[in-house]
């Protein structure tokens, strides 16, 4: 049966939730330990930005996809990304992390790549953003989140995640439709776009900057303690839906994306060697070569607005 788009519009219109919507005072806050406290702030101050990462996706793929409700459905799926990011930020300041009016600093890895969005993402075709956003949606639903879920025993956070979580797997069962549909195109004309943008020296430099980003996060959740399991069943879910779907399977750039999934999550094979060392040098770049954070992700706030 064919997927209908403006059915998931109307779910996805009727779902929406806000920060408003939950009570940041309700008790839990105090069960976040003191031996907590600093590896949570650091993994929450990367995933706030994350989900700035993937607010850009999306608005990039609003700016791609054909008029009517696909496109209708990514500028709700921009605005999400964004008020997961808010609603991130809010248990940040619930649990004493920020202090007034302060905002997490991101890391190199994650400057460098909203750096690059910033410059190349409108380029940036349909192929290549279907195929590369559903695999971040899936590490981020499949081994981010559910690592702070095992950890955290705030049940306002858990409160929040569901909410979080029913948007993602909206995020998911479109990208997954969308990049099926890639797949059942002619092969051709995909080939033909991915390849013109893939020659770029845009894409040369978002994969030197993207691939370090990935293995830092892998490595960074595996040293919290998140089981390799984990890991790798988010993995296996980008893979299972090319498992079930031929079409997808057909997309040039899913095969790469998967093998390189999978690589990340395999810290012993050589190719890590060189990740990690570009990581090195990532960290050693001056903050003045970075330039500032541009100006859309000025909209993070922690107040809990109406939507």
């Amino acid at each position: 049966m064919a997927f209908a788009y403006p059915e998931m519009l109307a779910t996805v219109r009727d779902r929406q939730w806000a920060l408003a919507d939950i009570d940041w005072d309700a008790p839990g806050a105090d069960r976040i330990t003191e031996e907590q406290r600093p590896r949570l702030a650091a993994f929450m101050a990367d995933l706030v930005w994350i989900e700035q990462v993937g607010a850009r996706g999306f608005a990039a793929l609003t700016r791609k996809a054909p008029p009517g409700a696909l496109r209708e459905i990514y500028r709700y799926f921009h605005a999400e990304e964004q008020k997961h990011a808010n609603a991130e930020l809010a248990l940040m300041r619930r649990w004493g992390m920020l202090g007034e009016n302060e905002m997490p600093v991101p890391n190199n890895n994650i400057r460098l790549v909203i750096e690059w969005l910033d410059r190349y993402g409108d380029e940036v075709s349909m192929a290549v953003l279907g195929t590369v956003i559903p695999s971040l949606e899936t590490a981020l639903d499949g081994a981010l989140v559910k690592f702070l879920l095992d950890e955290v025993h705030d049940p306002l956070c858990h409160e929040v995640f569901r909410h979080i979580n029913s948007d993602e797997s909206r995020h998911l069962a479109v990208g997954f439709q969308v990049l099926d549909q890639l797949g059942a195109g002619p092969l051709r004309q995909v080939a033909i776009e991915t390849a013109g943008f893939v020659l770029r020296p845009s894409f040369v430099i978002g994969s030197l900057v993207y691939a370090p980003l990935l293995s830092r996060m892998a490595a960074n959740v595996a040293a919290l303690g998140l089981d390799e399991e984990k890991l790798w069943k988010a993995v296996r879910r980008y893979e299972s839906a090319g498992e079930r779907s031929p079409n997808i399977r057909r997309v040039p750039l899913y095969q790469v994306v998967r093998l390189h999934a999978r690589l990340t999550v395999d810290r012993t094979q050589p190719v890590q060697l060189l990740v990690d060392a570009l990581n090195v040098g990532i960290d050693r770049l001056p903050l003045r070569l970075l330039g500032r954070p541009p100006s859309w992700s000025r909209e993070l706030t922690f107040e809990p607005v109406a939507a």
